[in-house]
């Protein structure tokens, strides 16, 4: 039979710099996501809700499941953060969605990894693969499969690696041998939930999605709430603030895979040339990458409300040229549109 050893030796190979193996266990900390859908945190994200009962335990996607193999793939690409930067006209894009669509890239090596086990091991076995797309709680799994632990921030960190991680995993009924789980190692460490800037963050390892920076720039469809837009910032799609402040991160893994390095719209870009940038040429990058989830008029939204809280008259005037694309045209991106503009008239006329 094919042992962990080896799976782990070919993950690497294949270009995961983490890989462990949990028992397929309902582990208790699965059961806190029925209290956190009942608290409303889970915003508009319905699915959550939906698969609520098959993320109690991984036996529920695959009855014969005995182990997880979880893997990790750092992202982090050798760039500035987000909080050391001063321009009131850059555009923060969250590091995960610069390059190539993770879901695409980690979802070809997981599968390869589990062709490799299957061509390897001398009996077939059961196996599912998932890439953050199934009803699999997979920080729960790397945790115990000794990839890191959930910080308080709600991200899995490796204090090696830090926590620009990329999760997946192979769920199996090989009797493979188990890793041991990580502990917490975030002690006393509040940066995170002090640094968030809408305060979504409402206890450690408690995350109130809805009012969650990336949530309300990918995941919410439709207006995004007043009292929710000036803390938004420059961020136009997802948010790595409470990332950014972990002491964890200080000094995390740069990966030098030419998949994750940005795009050349999405390095270091700045809010007035994204919101000229055609819809075509927007819709030309984000269909091959992450930001495909929020669509071309949810980031067209974005950025104007990023536009409207730089404070600079380049906003003012990007926002005021006349455009026939059809995403501006959007109901939705007007209203975000005609907020901007107000708030950059308030601005003028202090």
């Amino acid at each position: 039979m094919v042992t962990t050893d080896q799976i782990k030796t070919r993950a690497y190979e294949l270009g995961f710099e983490l890989c462990g193996v949990a028992p397929a266990k309902a582990f208790p900390e699965l059961r806190f996501l029925a209290s956190w859908l009942d608290s409303g945190y889970a915003g508009e994200m319905h699915y959550m809700a939906r698969t609520a009962d098959a993320r109690k335990d991984v036996r529920t996607v695959l009855p014969t499941a005995r182990t997880v193999i979880a893997l990790g793939t750092v992202y982090n690409v050798d760039r500035p953060y987000s909080i050391q930067n001063d321009d009131p006209n850059s555009a923060e894009v969250s590091r995960y969605a610069w390059g190539c669509d993770y879901h695409t890239v980690i979802g070809d090596r997981t599968k390869a990894l589990l062709k490799w086990m299957k061509e390897k091991n001398d009996e077939p076995f059961d196996a599912k693969t998932y890439v953050d797309t199934g009803p699999v709680q997979e920080r729960v799994y790397a945790q115990h499969a000794g990839l890191g632990w959930i910080g308080k921030n709600t991200c899995l960190i490796n204090p090696d690696l830090g926590s620009w991680l990329f999760l997946s995993e192979i769920i199996c009924s090989l009797p493979l041998e188990t890793d041991s789980p990580s502990f917490d190692q975030c002690g006393t460490c509040s940066l995170c939930l002090e640094a968030c800037p809408t305060q979504a963050i409402v206890e450690p390892w408690v995350l109130d999605a809805s009012r969650c920076v990336s949530y309300l720039t990918i995941e919410l469809k439709g207006e995004i709430p007043e009292p929710l837009r000036e803390p938004i910032g420059s961020n136009v799609y997802g948010c790595d603030i409470c990332q950014e402040v972990c002491p964890w991160n200080e000094t995390a893994e740069h990966s030098i895979d030419k998949v994750w390095q940005p795009a050349k719209i999405f390095d270091q870009p700045k809010l007035t040339e994204l919101w000229k940038q055609t819809d075509d040429s927007l819709q030309s990058v984000i269909k091959s990458n992450a930001m495909s989830r929020a669509g071309l008029k949810g980031l067209r939204r974005n950025i104007a409300v990023a536009l409207g809280n730089s404070q600079t008259a380049e906003a003012g005037e990007v926002l005021s040229e006349s455009v026939s694309d059809d995403s501006r045209s959007d109901q939705v991106v007007d209203k975000h549109v005609t907020w901007a503009r107000l708030k950059l008239q308030q601005k003028d006329q202090k």
